[in-house]
């Protein structure tokens, strides 16, 4: 893409990482005419809401949907003249399947074009989970909401296996719809992820009923989301160069006046934007701020690993390109994208696998074999007809959802003149999601504008 803009330094923004969040406050200060360079480490945008190449197969940074209660994420790609309706598929329905289970659980997840499905599922799938279960889950999620809103840091020392134990929910339950909804979703097992994170995914959601359904992306989500944000930006003024990593801020009498590249070029501006991970955006501000006692909280705050399976087959894994779930299993979450993503392969499925503790560093083949042996455990043979797969796996792209960590994320205004954090680690009610990097990026943003 472009080169450095012919700006003053004194007048330049340079945001370092071009996720979702850094495009965000890019976009932002571009459409207030404000000078501003982002600079990506990897030759393509997105970071974790990116795909690419990787040895001859297209594969996506893990399996992401689209929420349909996110508000400010949507409003964003309008002003960027991105078509929501053309970017997405909306889900009717979700599926979970357990080894153990008669047969699927099958819940509809729009209230407003399928409301039948949808009371259907909540009542129904009893073969799945039984009225008792159910009715089980009434108290944990009402005092979960209002812990939530009432005691929000005594809820985060909570794992949500332990708040479930303490309002009487049924083996049951937790492990075929509560398991799903936290290790499903973001890997973390039940007994160490943070209640506070599980209510707090849903709880936006809760004013916005009318609108919760899940949207499957219409390709590769560099291609119909993040590159084309990004040459809004360029089209506003502003410049986005990729195959640029940085080393480290330029750092000069307690502020950070800019950066230098790994090839050695030095880039100064008046305000530095780190929407690098939450690894990479760690080591940057350690090496000239580690004795700020306003950052030790968020030094301390742990990086999550990330293991997925992506896979090609002859035929669809599944008949309907839907979210599913694989409690018991090795599978948090998965889903066939032949219809929808990947449409030019005759099969495709990406799977979140969970535990990633215990995945990240083993030999792909052996991730293979476990990924294989879950999915013919809920009665997916057809993985037999899988043809090529890809092990997509990392330790930098996601803070820890355990509990206790909430209070260690960091704000987007920090107390270091010139520099500014971005990206879903840092603190919003969104907690780790798309609809979160915005949130972050709007609000770094707003304080450079402000600055």
């Amino acid at each position: 893409m472009s080169q450095n803009p012919k700006v003053p330094s004194e007048e330049l923004t340079i945001v370092v990482g071009a996720g979702l969040a850094g495009l965000t406050c890019a976009f932002e200060l571009a459409e207030k005419g404000k000078p501003v360079l982002v600079l990506e480490a990897a030759p393509y945008v997105g970071g974790r809401t990116a795909n690419w190449n990787e040895n001859g197969m297209e594969v996506e940074s893990g399996f992401h949907k689209f929420i349909g209660y996110y508000t400010l994420l949507p409003e964003l790609l309008e002003r960027a003249g991105i078509k929501l309706n053309d970017m997405l598929f909306w889900e009717k329905s979700m599926e979970a399947r357990h080894p153990e289970a008669e047969e699927p659980g099958v819940f509809g997840l729009d209230l407003v074009r399928a409301p039948l499905k949808t009371v259907l599922g909540a009542l129904g799938n009893n073969s799945y989970l039984t009225p008792a279960d159910k009715a089980s889950l009434i108290p944990f999620f009402t005092a979960g909401f209002k812990d939530y809103l009432s005691n929000p840091e005594e809820l985060d020392e909570i794992p949500v296996k332990e708040y479930a134990e303490r309002h009487h929910v049924t083996e049951q339950a937790l492990e075929r719809i509560l398991e799903p909804l936290s290790s499903g979703i973001f890997f973390l097992p039940p007994e160490q992820y943070s209640s506070y994170a599980f209510f707090g995914l849903f709880a936006p959601g809760i004013p916005r009923l009318h609108k919760m359904r899940i949207g499957a992306f219409s390709g590769g989500m560099t291609d119909v989301m993040c590159r084309p944000l990004a040459d809004a930006i360029e089209r506003l003024g502003g410049t986005v160069r990729t195959s640029a990593p940085v080393r480290g801020l330029i750092a000069e009498e307690g502020a950070v006046r800019g950066v230098e590249l790994e090839n050695g070029e030095r880039l100064r501006a008046a305000q530095v934007v780190v929407a690098a991970n939450i690894r990479r955006a760690q080591k940057l501000l350690s090496e000239h701020f580690s004795s700020v006692s306003a950052f030790k909280p968020f030094f301390e705050l742990e990086a999550m690993p990330h293991v997925t399976a992506q896979f090609e087959l002859t035929e669809p894994l599944l008949p309907k390109d839907r979210t599913t779930f694989g409690p018991g299993t090795q599978l948090g979450s998965f889903g066939e994208q032949a219809r929808t993503t990947f449409r030019d392969k005759a099969g495709r499925t990406s799977i979140i696998l969970v535990d990633p503790d215990a995945l990240v560093d083993l030999p792909e083949e052996e991730v293979w074999r476990r990924t294989v042996d879950s999915l013919k455990a809920i009665g997916l043979d057809g993985v037999d007809n899988a043809t090529d797969y890809r092990i997509i796996r990392g330790d930098e792209n996601f803070y820890r959802l355990a509990a206790g960590n909430e209070k260690k994320r960091p704000k987007q205004v920090t107390p270091i003149p010139g520099l500014f954090l971005a990206g879903d680690y840092t603190k919003q009610p969104f907690l780790a999601t798309m609809e979160g990097a915005v949130i972050s990026g709007q609000r770094a943003a707003r304080g450079i504008l402000k600055a």
